[in-house]
């Protein structure tokens, strides 16, 4: 038999959260729920045990006692929530305003669909318990989606978790895993979700470090390496973007950068705009870069190139996302493709390239992690000021 790849890769990748595009009219039928459990029971299973029930909820009321379990545990949240960010732009004020819907309709629901596993979680890490479900779930939903039906992992109710099974008579001993409203959707035209590339958040090795393309065997700079620094920062955007977007702040942080200045007067970050940047190292000594912003997204992106803006030396950027209740940073590099320094280096010492490469990228990332430190210090330092 030959696999359809690009049908697979299409269930896999538009399986989304379905919310406000459930039907929530049409009904379901129960053999094409059994249908995709019986899917679902293929997944991997640790010690090869089939440890997993299901609960399928058709009647009225009981739906209806679970949707009240919801809302208090988290579906009165999520109106707030939605009814403070309407209209105004935020980044979440899309997903509350459909979190909210299926909070206040989620007894309407054709059919709920609640997963559990016999067992308890001892929090030992030991593998068999939840390693054997949450597959198993996923690929319950991906069968659904691809026979035109939506899915919404819920699991704010398990907040309430006892409640729960002594609502569905679950007995003890066994976890709840999520809640899962069934019904076809409105529509089958789901797009992928904007995500990380894989090469930005897939390292080889060694945790952070990234290539552009390869590695080679062995790494070479043409592989473009580099590497990442990460911080979820109890603050809003607006404490961190100041901080990122001022090209000096890491000058007092940094063991090898000592500051920077805008060129022409331009007074601040744009798209296009050149800085200089003033750098030390006890193998290379002092030197000045050009910089040039190629990345500016307000409140969202900065990033910039040194050297050469059409084959730079390096590539520096700055990301920031809202997450709940935080702002996540997101501190990058890649190196080359153009000359930098670090070409001297390797030029000397040809066969020693990967060494070289490895320990110029952990010196550039130990320096990365005490700039963010500090964003992070401070932000959440101007975000208690301002409470």
């Amino acid at each position: 038999m030959t696999i359809d790849v690009n049908s697979v890769d299409e269930a896999l990748t538009t399986t989304r959260a379905v919310r406000l595009r459930l039907d929530l009219e049409r009904a379901v039928d129960n053999d094409i729920i059994y249908e995709c459990i019986d899917i679902a029971e293929q997944a991997p299973s640790g010690g090869n045990q089939g440890s997993r029930r299901w609960i399928i909820v058709r009647d009225p009321a009981v739906k209806a006692k679970i949707a009240e379990l919801y809302m208090a545990t988290g579906g009165e949240f999520m109106i707030g929530a939605r009814d403070k960010l309407a209209g105004t732009g935020h980044p979440q004020e899309k997903v509350m305003k459909s979190a909210a819907y299926l909070a206040e309709h989620l007894a309407e629901a054709p059919a709920i669909v609640i997963p559990t596993i016999i067992g308890t979680h001892d929090g030992s890490g030991r593998p068999g318990l939840f390693d054997s479900v949450i597959q198993s779930v996923w690929s319950f939903c991906v069968a659904l989606r691809a026979r035109g039906l939506g899915t919404s992992w819920t699991t704010a109710i398990l907040g309430k978790g006892d409640k729960l099974a002594e609502l569905l008579g679950v007995p003890d001993g066994n976890t709840q895993i999520a809640v899962i409203p069934v019904a076809w959707t409105k529509g089958t035209d789901f797009k992928q979700a904007p995500r990380y590339p894989a090469r930005e958040i897939s390292f080889i090795d060694r945790y952070a470090h990234t290539w552009v393309s390869g590695p080679s065997d062995p790494p070479c700079h043409a592989d473009g390496p580099g590497t990442v620094v990460e911080a979820d920062i109890k603050a809003s955007v607006d404490d961190v973007w100041p901080l990122i977007t001022d090209i000096s702040f890491g000058a007092d942080h940094s063991e090898e950068f000592k500051g920077a200045r805008w060129v022409d007067d331009v007074g601040g970050p744009s798209l296009g705009a050149e800085f200089i940047g003033s750098n030390v190292h006890p193998a290379i000594g002092e030197w000045d870069v050009p910089c040039f912003v190629h990345r500016y997204v307000e409140r969202t992106e900065f990033g910039w190139v040194t050297s050469d803006h059409d084959n730079p030396g390096a590539q520096w950027r700055f990301e920031l996302a809202s997450i709940a209740g935080a702002t996540r940073l997101r501190y990058s590099l890649i190196i080359g493709p153009g000359p930098s320094g670090i070409n001297a280096a390797i030029s000397a010492m040809p066969d020693k390239e990967p060494r070289i490469l490895f320990r110029r990228i952990e010196e550039h990332r130990t320096n990365m992690q005490r700039v963010v430190d500090a964003i992070k210090r401070a932000a959440e330092a101007a975000a208690a000021d301002s409470v």
